[in-house]
């Protein structure tokens, strides 16, 4: 008889990546060696919302037009 154990863990890093981008768009901001809006420095933090937001009325807007 084997006693086998096994874990597994997945770590996300996405809203730390996102967080660390954007302080360091943020910085080369205030250095001046990037000259962007301040929206797109932001954009890591907002971006993903926005996308899910278009993808959930896309697909709300695909499932009426076939229920019709």
């Amino acid at each position: 008889m084997s006693n086998k154990t096994s874990s597994s863990s997945s770590v996300n890093f996405g809203g730390i990546g996102m967080t660390l981008l954007t302080i360091f768009l943020a910085y080369m901001k205030i250095e001046g060696k990037i000259d962007w809006s301040w929206w797109w420095v932001f954009a890591p933090l907002w971006g993903g919302t926005v996308l899910a937001f278009v993808f959930v009325i896309v697909v709300g807007i695909v499932v009426s037009l076939i229920k019709n």
